[in-house]
């Protein structure tokens, strides 16, 4: 059970330490107070998701907090065990079990086996049919868990060997599709008759064609500037140093390396020559340059940034060519072990099948008690199991819940027939007859009088002031019928100081009660509504 409660910086909850106890524990107050935000705050414990717009304004984190006190927790001391959960605006997630930090799957996980929360959404899920299996599957409990076990395991297998075959082109059509692109593709690549190195080649020819009359130009300047004028001066400097050279060797030196020069010279002259020949403009080579580079640059785009690459490519497509033409045999023995798995399921699901037809009547009929002490009289609801042609989740079948709720009318889906205080009803029939066999010792309800007024509200009540013999019961209320029956009782206000909201829980003592009782019955505390508080309260008493 839930034995204390702290929150920290939720919403207008400043900060709140409450104190809880076994049996029904009811929660009321006045719109706005903060009830909600601490079934929020419980739901956020147990793994919930969690908005950083919920931190309060000006604060940094929210903290949530709780004792739990399971007495046959081994692993506790004493029987105790806290969980504690920090939200920071940064989004950092700090999660704690007696100190030890977890993941908030981790949480999730841990809490399930503790806290159930029933809130609005839940009356939602009725009208769900997916859902409905869930419940049924709940109510027949340890027999039906271990043969869905056994399934859910052959049914991942089961996808994962379709998976296999999707990726090995199981489907016929599929893999001559996937051998025809891809026999394109390496047709397409050897067409192209590709060379390493060929587009540095080309873009260099482009580049030299696209300057060739710059170049000429400048190369016929060099080289008039070089035949014309330099060499012959270095000729006349040559034949004057060749006159001293005998008289010093300095001199016969400067001669020597002027002589190297002159040959350099003319050695550039022939070079620059032959490079002016070499430049010739053909319109026809550019454009087979041209539509050479566009075709290598429209396979870059498809196979690879470079030649290499996409030569690279075509080798691996060859490859899987190959493999594909060779996995018919692998393909047919996974079509044999899809055959035998499935097989292996349909034996598992018609067993469940079988269990979920019988236990599907009797959970039904426990319902219909439930609803008639509801005083749902003559409604009746009938779940029907419906044998699936597929494999599902969950076996191969599709349960749906029924009802009626008049004499004489023809049975509908709950989804389209019941109202919102008739599905409150049928949810809370649902959760105690789910409850008896139930082991997680915490159930919260969030506003499950919904709807409901007169003899039901006495008559949801009563229901979970039973549910609450066998689980420690929370439950936010807005009906006095309901207050009355609580075990403990909470007032849940909100004050004002410092020009900021804040929410306050007390635990009321006996004549506080008579009051609340008083004040949700009408809006008003006086004699009359004091006297019809009283009543209700010695009821819970008989």
């Amino acid at each position: 059970m839930i034995s204390t409660l702290h929150i920290k910086n939720i919403g207008i909850i400043q900060d709140i330490c409450v104190d809880f106890n076994k049996g029904l524990n009811v929660l009321t107050g006045e719109t706005g107070a903060g009830k909600t935000l601490i079934i929020g705050s419980l739901a956020i414990i147990a793994g919930a998701r969690f908005s950083k717009e919920m931190i309060r304004k000006g604060e940094n984190n929210s903290l949530i907090e709780v004792c739990l006190y399971e007495p046959e927790n081994e692993n506790s001391i004493e029987g105790n065990i806290i969980v504690s959960r920090e939200i920071n605006l940064n989004g950092k997630n700090i999660c704690k079990i007696n100190g030890r930090m977890v993941t908030v799957n981790e949480l999730k996980e841990f809490m399930s086996n503790f806290i159930e929360i029933h809130g609005q959404h839940d009356n939602q899920n009725l009208l769900d049919n997916k859902i409905h299996i869930t419940y049924l599957d709940e109510f027949i409990g340890e027999e039906i868990i271990k043969l869905k076990e056994k399934y859910n395991n052959l049914y991942e297998k089961r996808l994962e060997i379709k998976q296999n075959l999707r990726k090995n082109y199981g489907d016929d059509k599929e893999k001559q599709r996937k051998l025809d692109l891809l026999k394109y593709q390496v047709n397409e690549i050897d067409e192209a008759q590709l060379k390493e190195q060929e587009e540095i080649e080309l873009e260099e020819k482009r580049k030299i064609m696209i300057n060739a009359e710059k170049i000429v130009e400048n190369l016929k300047e060099a080289d008039n500037i070089i035949s014309e004028n330099t060499i012959d001066q270095v000729s006349t400097a040559i034949q004057a140093l060749g006159k001293i050279e005998m008289i010093d060797e300095k001199y016969q030196k400067v001669s020597g390396e002027l002589k190297n020069v002159y040959y350099e010279l003319q050695e550039l002259a022939r070079d620059i020559n032959e490079y002016k020949q070499e430049i010739y403009f053909d319109e026809q080579e550019r454009n087979y340059i041209e539509e050479r580079l566009d075709l290598i640059y429209s396979l870059k785009r498809k196979y690879g940034n470079d030649i290499t690459e996409i030569l690279e490519y075509k080798k691996e497509i060859e490859k899987e060519i190959e493999h594909i033409q060779n996995l018919e045999h692998y393909n047919n023995q996974l079509r044999k072990e899809l055959y035998d798995v499935e097989e292996q399921m349909e034996v598992i699901a018609g067993e469940m099948n079988k269990i979920r037809i019988i236990s599907a009547q009797q959970l039904g009929q426990n319902i219909n008690k439930e609803l008639e002490e509801l005083e749902m009289k003559n409604a009746n609801i009938k779940i029907h199991v419906q044998y699936s042609k597929e494999f599902l989740k969950n076996g191969k079948d599709e349960v749906t819940f029924y009802i009626t709720t008049n004499l004489g009318e023809e049975e509908k889906e709950l989804s389209k027939i019941a109202s919102g205080g008739e599905m409150s009803r049928v949810m809370l029939a649902i959760k105690k007859v789910l409850s008896d066999a139930d082991k997680v010792p915490v159930l919260i309800f969030d506003e499950i009088d919904t709807g409901i007024s007169g003899k039901a509200a006495n008559s949801v009540a009563k229901k979970l002031k039973r549910i609450s013999l066998n689980h420690q019961v929370m439950c936010i209320s807005h009906l006095p019928n309901i207050a009355a029956m609580a075990d403990y009782n909470y007032f849940i206000s909100k004050n004002i100081n410092n020009q900021r909201t804040s929410t306050n829980i007390k635990l009321l003592q006996e004549e506080e009660v008579i009051k609340e009782i008083a004040r949700i019955s009408s809006g008003e505390i006086n004699a009359t509504t004091l006297k019809y508080a009283l009543e209700l309260r010695n009821k819970k008493a008989s």
